[in-house]
């Protein structure tokens, strides 16, 4: 096919109705980009027999090194398609141009990201399987993102000629397996469908409940979700409803069932309509009465379903003659009977795939079938937008059945016109370099332009010679430069250039190697509403912009630039109407990642993009010339707005970090940072692996209540907390685990109320690695009704009693799996559940009456706990961001604030000086008795976990066992898919022993298996880092010293390592004993020495002198352990001489810290 002008395509952007802006889905390797090179071919941009070869969309390097699409990439095709007219009416065909934007996302797990930006772009998608692997891991997840973001999607079952090749199935066995794979596609849809129906209900019934409680008429609200019926039957996929396809994109075929019904419509002299109900399923033709039969009427009778009589007979036949035995009769034949123009080369060719090839594209051509599907399936924007976007304006409620505004008109209608708003949506920013802009790129002539070149040039030629022979008249010069008006390059140009001094020429450089190398960032934008121009001026509205508060989240920009976007190549734009995908120039500094353009500001936020795998994967980065640093910091910047996944932060350290969702991500991310947007030598530390630090109890119940409970008093002795700490139960951690999305939405609605307050602070990167992906809100009386049941369930029924209406707190960063729980007498503080319903922030002023509790009211110069809530509200939250085994995140742990006692005997101090310092004391105080009390019970180590699944065969199977059980994985189900020798094998793995764990696979077993890593949370490692053989029996079998490798004990030290930390916390050897001895006063030597456990000495070190806070005074020991010096100087050299003051005290006896610091100095 001649390629097709983009002069076309711009046309066809002006008519929403022809317009389909579609994205491809599908699970990795199943053969996405191989069909978006076929539909390309049909439009010249690529050869056909180059097709699944070239993989044109995948333009970068190592996207075609290793196989795998990475980065989404559009495109924009031309189809022209015959449509037949009514009985009676002339002509009988009528033929209409299509304008189709494409979109190829990605498979591999560790870029659904994009998989995220692409759905949200398109209103219609193509849901590719293998016919051989079938529903794989991604394949749920792409559905569930379409049936998310309300994208319709067409179903392809792709390489079905594997079946024949690979499987040898007969034409029988291969529907049998095909119907298989439509059924398991169609129970993720049933499963999607049945939970937006219950969440509607819910909604409807908590929305009920609300009214008549509002109305006194409580009594007659019912507990029971009365589900009403609806219609599904238009979300399954069906083959005679036309939303099927079966294609081998390698092999350049696709068919859907309508075509073979109009080959044998008239054959067996059916209608059309009624036989392509019937060609797919359990219907028979009989041969002698020319009737479909159903199942129930064969009589015994062995007859083949009309799918397989009619179709895959003829396909496996031609397969058969072509590749399999290679008969030249027999495909003579076939290609006479189905009336096909084989030239004679392919005919002779030894190859058979380009034989196969020839015959298929005439027969069965690829294109067609998608154009068909795609155009009547798939709706375009008009169709699309009014069902689409109320879910997207209002994502977490009941979205309106009519627009509530003008803006929201014209959005639903796709209005085009001048009056309408423009509204757009950028989905993510991509890099480009600068070269490789259509502006600054030399511009390729057509034959025309050519043609006309050489005639001006020619017509120059004769008039320079007509010059030099002094015949040249004006005449001749005026008619010469009105021939070239308007011409890329003109005679008179080309004079007027030779006519040039040097001089003149210098004074025009060409642009300099950075400017040409710079990269711009394109945003990849969707037009909902209005007609966009170059040097518009439009407003950036931010992600959590309100239109209630203009003035936040919000910038004003003028369009430079606007693109068609045709995969590698850009083509520049004037204007671009309603309903298209394009790039837009000139964001820089102006959006991130995602946000929605507006020429109004009474438009809301587009909801932002949803991410399928939140990043878990961290490295700390540094240059190899520390000269360089700036250029990293700005490379980073870069990297951060051109990767949707991507996140770089700064931790506390001042190391920068950047979190992937994988290895293969982290890979390309430290690629784009060397090559394109840092150009520097960088330094990689090794993965940096989160933890959990968790606590469980023993099988003896009387020593379980007994422990936990710890008293502590503050360095000055004025405040003493007792704690008691107690594992949360598994029910209510995992329940508050999976609703932490919900706890922070609670928390953010609750700050909404109350505007003009400062707002909470929240670590998203903690949220994405603890929140279960796409888990519903729950209203706010339904998570404390759920919430309750959760600890009605647990076995200690006294403890967890009421315990709901006490909650002060969750953490870490308040939204996090451990809980707070106020249990000090008479202190009747508002509880959590009570913030959350209040219409004011809580007010933490010392002296305001009944802030907090109902006690009466205390003069001026005395304290009550009142006056430190918000103190050990922070010490708790301090306490579970980083445990005491190494700095980690705590989850499943409840404090009990039994009491808090204040007593201040010296009536001669200055009260508010007492109390601004004391405040801080008893952040600390809380923090280090929390920590005391998660080490009175059996510290565990949670570890990251990645759900694995690989699908190989018996010959390997063996070795993928052998793989992961060396990386200390678990298998947890092995099935062998029916009709396949393939095994799917579903296994847990750790992510801190997953590093190269995809790389040993593939090379164990020679390619033929390859894993697929998602997040899937934490889970306990079932050892205590502490453990220490002390029976008999086990020093007879380990030794004193405990050969056995102690997992819990290896990851602990690992991290403890590297943030800086006492490598071994539960092992302090003679040297250092002796060492720290020798600098303490008599009795506090004689207190070391007492101290005969080497966890209790151990203890004793690291609450004096193991906090970071206190590091200075590890000074000491720096100088007599050299070796150690590199883990904390960074850090001593960080800290000033303020922290100093609020170095902990040790709770053993009454050392204090301060008397070892003056000793010391």
């Amino acid at each position: 096919m001649p390629v097709v002008n983009t002069s076309q395509l711009v046309k066809l952007q002006s008519y929403p109705d022809h317009i389909r802006n579609i994205c491809i889905l599908a699970h990795v390797d199943h053969g996405k980009t191989t069909l978006s090179d076929s539909l390309l071919a049909s439009n010249g941009i690529i050869s056909s027999k180059l097709a699944g070869k070239v993989r044109y969309l995948d333009s970068r390097e190592d996207e075609q090194k290793r196989g795998i699409t990475m980065e989404a990439s559009g495109i924009s095709l031309y189809f022209q398609v015959l449509h037949k007219a009514a009985e009676g009416v002339e002509p009988l065909k009528t033929s209409h141009d299509y304008l189709i934007n494409l979109i190829d996302a990605p498979g591999h797990v560790d870029f659904s990201s994009e998989v995220s930006t692409a759905s949200r772009l398109c209103d219609g998608t193509l849901i590719l399987v293998d016919a051989v692997e079938g529903v794989c891991t991604q394949t749920h997840a792409v559905l569930r993102q379409a049936w998310f973001e309300q994208v319709r999607p067409v179903l392809v079952l792709n390489k079905i000629d594997r079946l024949i090749s690979e499987l040898k199935l007969t034409p029988m066995e291969a529907y049998v397996h095909l119907n298989k794979i439509l059924e398991q596609v169609n129970a993720i849809m049933g499963t999607c469908f049945a939970g937006e129906v219950l969440e509607e209900e819910t909604r409807r019934h908590d929305a009920e409940k609300e009214r008549m409680i509002n109305g006194g008429e409580a009594e007659k609200v019912g507990t029971e979700i009365i589900s009403e019926e609806r219609d599904d039957s238009n979300i399954y996929f069906t083959p005679d409803s036309g939303n099927v396809v079966f294609a081998s994109a390698i092999d350049g075929w696709a068919f859907r069932i309508e075509q073979f019904a109009q080959i044998y419509a008239s054959k067996l002299g059916m209608k059309e309509a009624l036989l392509r109900k019937v060609l797919w399923g359990d219907y028979y033709l009989d041969p002698k009465t020319k009737r479909v039969l159903q199942h129930k009427h064969l009589k015994g009778r062995q007859m083949k379903p009309m799918f397989v009589q009619f179709v895959l007979e003829n396909i496996w036949a031609v397969y058969d003659s072509v590749i399999l035995n290679n008969d030249r009769e027999k495909i003579e034949k076939i290609v006479k009977a189905l009336n096909l123009k084989i030239l004679p080369r392919d005919m002779r060719s030894k190859d058979t795939r380009t034989l196969l090839t020839s015959i298929f594209t005439q027969w069965l051509p690829l294109s067609t079938a998608y154009a068909l599907a795609v155009i009547d399936k798939l709706p375009s924007p008009v169709v699309a937008q009014p069902r689409r976007l109320p879910k997207i304006l209002y994502p977490h409620s009941d979205s309106p059945e009519k627009p509530k505004n003008d803006v929201e008109q014209a959005l639903y209608a796709c209005d085009t016109s001048e009056s309408a708003p423009v509204i757009a949506y950028i989905s993510k920013m991509f890099a480009v370099s600068s070269e490789f802009l259509p502006q600054n790129k030399r511009k390729q002539l057509t034959a025309e332009e050519l043609r006309e070149r050489g005639k001006l040039q020619r017509e120059a030629r004769k008039v320079n010679e007509l010059n030099n022979n002094g015949e040249c008249g004006v005449a001749a010069i005026n008619t010469l430069s009105s021939e070239a008006d308007g011409c890329l390059i003109s005679g008179a140009s080309i004079m007027i250039e030779d006519e040039l001094t040097e001089e003149e020429k210098i004074q025009d450089p060409p642009p300099s190697d950075s400017d040409i190398s710079k990269e711009i960032f394109i945003g990849f934008a969707r037009l909902y509403s209005g007609t966009i121009r170059v040097g518009q001026k439009l407003y950036v509205l931010k992600p959590k912009y309100d239109p209630d508060q203009p003035e936040k989240y919000c910038s004003e920009i003028i369009v430079q630039s606007l693109y068609m976007i045709m995969g590698r190549e850009l083509e520049l734009l004037q204007e671009v109407p309603a309903g298209n995908v394009f790039g837009i120039g000139g964001l820089e500094g102006h959006v991130l990642k995602n946000a929605t353009l507006s020429s109004t500001l009474a438009c809301n936020s587009l909801a932002g993009v949803a991410l399928e795998s939140a990043p878990i994967v961290r490295v700390a980065l540094e240059p190899k010339d520390p000269s360089e640093m700036p250029k990293l910091i700005e490379g980073l910047r870069l990297l951060n707005q051109a990767d949707p996944c991507v996140e770089v932060l700064v931790q506390e350290t001042g190391e920068h970090v950047i979190l992937t969702a994988g290895e293969v991500h982290l890979e390309r991310c430290l690629k784009d940072l060397k090559d394109r947007f840092a150009k520097i030598e960088i330094q990689v530390s090794p993965p940096i692996v989160p933890f959990r630090e968790t606590i469980v109890p023993v099988a003896d119940k009387e020593v379980n209540i007994s422990r936990g409970q710890v008293r502590l008093s503050t360095p000055n002795k004025y405040c003493t907390l007792k704690v008691r700490t107690v594992p949360l139960p598994p029910n209510v951690n995992e329940f508050l685990n999976a609703n932490v999305i919900t706890v922070k939405s609670m928390l953010e609605e609750r700050e909404w109320r109350n505007k003009g307050y400062t707002s909470v602070a929240y670590d998203e990167e903690a949220l994405k690695e603890v929140a279960i992906k796409k888990e519903r809100v729950l209203k706010t009386d339904e998570f404390f009704t759920l919430l309750e049941a959760e600890f009605n369930k647990a076995a200690d029924k006294e403890t967890w009693k009421d315990v709901l209406e006490k909650i002060w707190a969750f953490g870490p960063k308040r939204v996090g799996p451990n809980i707070l729980v106020n249990h000090v007498p008479d202190y009747n503080r508002k509880s959590w559940r009570r913030t959350i319903y209040e219409s004011k922030l809580l007010d933490f002023s010392p002296n305001e009456e009944g802030s907090f509790s109902t006690l009466k009211k205390i003069p001026d110069e005395e304290f009550t706990i009142g006056d430190f809530d918000e103190a050990i509200h922070t010490g708790f939250q301090l306490a579970t961001k980083a445990g005491p085994l190494c700095a980690e995140p705590l989850m499943g742990v409840a404090y009990f604030l039994e009491d808090f006692k204040v007593s201040i005997e010296n009536s001669d101090i200055d009260v508010s000086e007492v109390r601004s310092k004391l405040a801080g004391q008893v952040i600390t105080s809380m923090r280090d008795v929390c920590r005391q009390g998660f080490l009175e019970w059996s510290p565990r180590l949670m570890l990251a976990i990645y759900s694995c699944d690989i699908q190989a065969t018996t010959e390997v199977l063996g070795k993928v066992y052998a793989v992961i059980s060396r990386r200390r994985g678990r298998i947890v189900s092995e099935e062998l898919k029916e009709g396949t020798p393939f095994f799917e094998i579903h296994a847990l793995l750790p992510v801190v022993e997953s590093f190269g764990f995809a790389d040993e696979i593939r090379t164990r077993t020679s390619g033929a298996a390859s894993p697929q890593l998602i997040f899937s949370g934490f889970e306990i490692l079932d050892e205590d880092p502490f453990w220490v053989p002390t029976t008999e029996e086990e020093l007879e079998d380990l030794g004193e010293k405990s050969d056995r490798e102690n997992l819990a004990k290896k990851y602990m030290e690992g991290v403890r390592k590297r943030k800086g930390m006492f490598p071994n916390l539960s092992h302090v050897d003679d040297e250092h004993r002796r060492f720290w001895a020798s600098t303490l006063y008599p009795h506090q030597r004689k207190l070391l020495t007492s101290l005969s456990s080497p966890f209790a000495l151990n203890q004793f070190l690291y609450n004096c002198l193991g906090s970071w806070r206190a590091k200075p005074y590890r000074l000491p020991e720096l100088i007599k352990f050299p070796q150690e010096k590199n883990c904390y100087a960074r850090h001593l050299q960080s800290k000033n001489s303020r922290s100093l003051s609020f170095c902990q005290p040790s709770t053993i006896n009454d050392f204090q810290p301060f008397e070892l610091y003056r000793l010391w100095t």
